[in-house]
């Protein structure tokens, strides 16, 4: 007869950890190390915060992975915008790591990441002021047990960092609940006639894509509250590789995927169609290419290089290949079947084609394509 217990040899792992669990024991090493001022309620100085993300070594030899590879001055104006009354802005197009940033600055800064507004066309002001337990509220009437706070609203009480997401998805309307609260630093309560004062300590960091402007663009008053850090898509094919392959490996971890051998050589083509693609123009700049409708982010690459180790991994014989990459680079060049389709028959006839050593990539994106 087959067991009805559950086993629990295996303690369950959160898929996607956050980044104070996932870097619990950096942090720790951090905090123990810092001898800086640290402002109210931080966790950890500005100098300590910009090393989290940059990575560095500690006096004690505890390595510090780098969590942003990009400009050092950008994450330095970025730690020190919060430490400041001014809220943070950053901007920048799909897959420079906004989202990354952010949650990775508030798990340094506060200890916590999970006071997070997702921004949406339906985002409605609740989430951002504060909403009712309407049982109570109709049992009882307007209280403080009735109300339930809001990320933002629970950020300003405990002095800690809020999170706001696609902000510019945010209906306008909503998005101009903020302002009492980054430039007065108050929420005000007009049901209970009283108002929650922000604490020293209380910020928020919001993200915005550059290719959603016009869809909710923010005032101007809104706007002026923030200082705008515009996050940059890597500078070189070698970063982007780098990014990529650090990406890649946490997830496998994560996914319990094998290490691939010598995938480094697929994950430099897979960043090297994205950004020929990208750009309009090949690596050498001798040829012209048309771009296709997507953006190509180096968040793509890395979903593609992991879709293909998991590929690799149960598939294949463990060693990740051109097959294994190719129907992800195809679902991520070709979004729309008419136009796309047609820039990457064409890329793939005159630049992959008359590439040496891409002749295994070359068939492998003829074969998913045809």
């Amino acid at each position: 007869m087959p067991s009805t217990s559950t086993s629990t040899s295996t303690e369950a792992r959160a898929l996607r950890p956050h980044a104070e669990d996932a870097f619990a024991d950096e942090l720790a090493a951090l905090a123990a190390a810092d001898d800086r001022p640290r402002p109210a309620r931080w966790r950890l100085s500005p100098w300590a915060v910009a090393m989290y993300l940059l990575g560095g070594t500690l006096p004690d030899g505890t390595v510090i992975t780098p969590k942003y590879v990009g400009p050092r001055r950008i994450v330095e104006v970025a730690v020190t915008t919060l430490a400041t009354d001014r809220a943070l802005l950053l901007l920048g197009v799909p897959g420079t790591a906004k989202t990354w940033v952010s949650e990775h600055l508030a798990a340094a800064v506060s200890g916590d990441s999970t006071l997070l507004v997702q921004g949406t066309a339906g985002t409605a002001e609740e989430a951002v002021r504060y909403g009712w337990n309407y049982a109570r509220l109709l049992a009882h009437g307007p209280s403080r047990e009735a109300l339930v706070p809001s990320p933002v609203m629970r950020a300003m009480a405990e002095g800690l960092t809020a999170r706001v997401e696609e902000l510019t998805r945010i209906p306008a309307d909503v998005q101009d609940s903020l302002i009492t609260v980054l430039s007065e630093k108050t929420l005000p309560v007009p049901e209970l006639g009283e108002e929650i004062q922000a604490v020293r300590g209380f910020n928020l960091i919001a993200t915005a894509n550059d290719r959603d402007r016009g869809v909710n663009e923010l005032s101007s008053a809104l706007r002026r509250r923030f200082n705008t850090v515009v996050l940059p898509l890597p500078e070189t094919p070698e970063a982007e590789v780098d990014i990529v392959a650090r990406r890649v490996e946490q997830l496998g971890r994560a996914l319990d995927l094998p290490a691939a051998p010598d995938g480094a050589d697929e994950i430099r083509r897979v960043v090297t169609v994205f950004r020929e693609l990208r750009d309009g123009v090949t690596t050498d700049g001798r040829t012209r290419i048309k771009s296709p409708s997507g953006t190509l982010s180096t968040a793509e690459a890395i979903s593609v290089v992991t879709g293909g180790l998991a590929l690799a991994a149960h598939f294949g014989d463990g060693v990740l290949r051109a097959g294994d990459v190719a129907a992800g680079v195809l679902g991520a060049v070709v979004r729309d079947p008419a136009a796309d389709r047609l820039v990457w028959q064409e890329y793939l006839e005159t630049v992959v084609r008359e590439r040496d050593g891409w002749k295994d990539f070359y068939r492998a994106c003829r074969e998913v394509s045809a």
